[in-house]
């Protein structure tokens, strides 16, 4: 493709559509009757994930042709830029770096030498060795962090408490709220309390705003300003603002400019994680993402876990016009997976100009979200089943039981049960059939049968990992990682950048003005400065 042709323009991408049309006529129903073998045809296996996509409204054709629009977006060249360094992140002139965090040469290297320092602090913070200004062990870790720097690890930790040593607690605190950090606090003593400061520009308003309260908490405590810095550390890639907050520089743990917050829990943002679980199962992540990287950078596209998923993400949102996904993990412990890959998805693909500055004449990015199964099927599953337009899902659970055995077979049984739903549903027929052995009148059970019928042919892919454990999870993420880069490479977008994450923080130091200052001359639109007057008028 020319710097000046979009993808839509391809004739791949025409060919797509007017396939799309195509396969309209047919159900996954019919497919699946097609060929008896179809779950065995179109699945992938990787670094202990096992990609089952056969509930796709996709045959042959569907593939040899999005892999063409692979080709026509020159995606093998794009994940080889990844790897080696380029500055794909183009607005900002800048690599993204994760990749290079995960297989570092042992022993050698910057990047080495940093994961054995934030180890080492680590595991003699486990063992009870770094202490406070009193002497004390610490007990308690609150981390300080938002967005990047607080929903990875804060899932990561809550999906392994069996890892986390006795008598040491990890807490999250994000929000600007501050009764999230009040909470928290009441639980805790300042003696035994050590805060990391989550921040790779050290300027996010929520993290500084928390550590300030947190300083004021020692500080109403008897901490003096020397005691205060006992119970710091920073994970900053602005080494010299952190030291002018007062951390000390052996707390200071850095990672690169190039290191992007959502993809950053491989980095020192990962402290609360090899803290929580131990410098071993923080290893065990890195080394199951470094697997899916490797899969991902090796393996042709026609069992490629990341490539096929990003592809039937774009043949989704772009053919069959659906905008929505459904993550849906079976699986307690990750219960925060939806947002995690919220964050992920939708900062990385919300965006509307292409790489060369174009505006994109295209949907770009999905809206994620998602529930814990069984929980989600008594909510939200509704909606999917039933509601007016289709939303794909993706289903996340374990091969080998992940908690007692009899329960784990519960989930499975209904995870492979709703993807069953969504593809088969139940006909008119079914229902009505239904409702008249049910002794209805004739006119009572035709009326009810409208409200039981469930139109089926709703897509779903299920991802089973193998065991639940650090190294299959981060295959997981790798490759949900990289399936939005596939996903961003096909659209010709930065996957990298945040700019309109940017735009609210700007405008909030005017509003927070207007709100404080009487005096304020700052102009607002009429519905702000209408809202500013009410919450700055006194209540009657």
């Amino acid at each position: 493709m020319t710097d000046a042709a979009l993808i839509d323009k391809s004739p791949a991408w025409q060919a797509l559509l007017q396939h799309q049309q195509t396969l309209s006529s047919t159900t996954l129903e019919k497919l699946f009757a097609q060929s008896p073998q179809r779950g065995q045809q179109f699945k992938a296996v990787a670094a202990g994930l096992y990609f089952d996509y056969s509930k796709n409204l996709l045959t042959d054709e569907t593939l040899d042709l999005l892999n063409e629009l692979a080709n026509s977006a020159q995606l093998s060249a794009a994940i080889e830029e990844l790897f080696s360094g380029a500055d794909v992140n183009n607005t900002e002139r800048r690599p993204a770096l994760h990749t290079a965090l995960r297989n570092p040469e042992p022993g050698k290297g910057e990047q080495a030498q940093r994961r054995s320092t934030m180890n080492a602090f680590a595991d003699n913070l486990r063992r009870g060795d770094e202490h406070g200004a009193k002497g004390q062990a610490f007990r308690d870790v609150i981390n300080l962090g938002i967005g990047g720097s607080d929903l990875g690890p804060r899932m990561i930790v809550a999906a392994f408490p069996e890892l986390q040593a006795e008598g040491l607690r990890s807490h999250f605190a994000a929000n600007v709220d501050s009764d999230v950090l009040k909470g928290i606090l009441s639980q805790c003593q300042p003696e035994t309390t050590l805060f990391l400061i989550s921040s790779k520009s050290f300027s996010t308003l929520e993290t500084l705003s928390n550590a300030g309260l947190a300083r004021q908490w020692l500080r109403d405590a008897g901490f003096d300003d020397a005691q205060i810095a006992c119970h710091f550390a920073a994970m900053t890639s602005q080494i010299e603002k952190a030291k002018d907050r007062g951390i000390k520089p052996e707390r200071i743990f850095p990672l690169d400019e190039g290191v992007g917050g959502r993809f950053s829990l491989w980095s020192s943002i990962g402290l609360p994680i090899a803290i929580a679980l131990g410098s071993e199962a923080f290893g065990q992540l890195l080394d199951g993402a470094s697997a899916m990287d490797k899969h991902f950078r090796n393996t042709a596209f026609s069992d490629n876990l990341p490539v096929l998923h990003g592809l039937l993400s774009i043949w989704s949102i772009n053919f069959n016009l659906h905008h929505s996904r459904a993550v849906l993990p079976y699986i307690h412990r990750l219960g925060e997976l939806p947002n995690y890959l919220q964050q992920l998805t939708m900062e990385s693909l919300g965006k509307r100009v292409t790489k060369t500055g174009q505006l994109c004449t295209y949907a770009t990015g999905p809206v994620i979200w998602g529930s814990e199964g069984t929980n989600g099927q008594h909510s939200c599953h509704q909606l999917l089943l039933q509601g007016i337009g289709a939303v794909p899902v993706d289903f996340v659970a374990t091969t080998k039981a992940h908690c007692e055995p009899l329960q784990h077979q519960y989930l499975l049984a209904n995870c492979l049960a709703q993807s069953r739903a969504l593809m088969l549903g139940k006909s008119y027929e079914q229902a009505l059939a239904e409702t008249r052995a049910s002794g209805l009148n004739e006119d009572e059970a035709t009326k009810l049968a409208l409200h039981k019928a469930i139109p089926g042919n709703r897509g779903s892919n299920t991802l089973l990992l193998e065991e639940f454990n650090p190294k299959t999870l981060g295959a997981l993420l790798a490759f949900y990682e990289h399936s939005v880069y596939v996903q961003s490479v096909i659209w010709q977008i930065n996957a990298f950048d945040q700019w309109a994450v940017e735009l609210g923080k700007t405008m909030s130091t005017a509003v927070f003005e207007a709100l404080t200052q009487p005096a304020s001359d700052i102009e607002l639109d009429s519905s702000s400065q209408a809202l500013v007057d009410h919450l700055r008028a006194p209540i009657s």
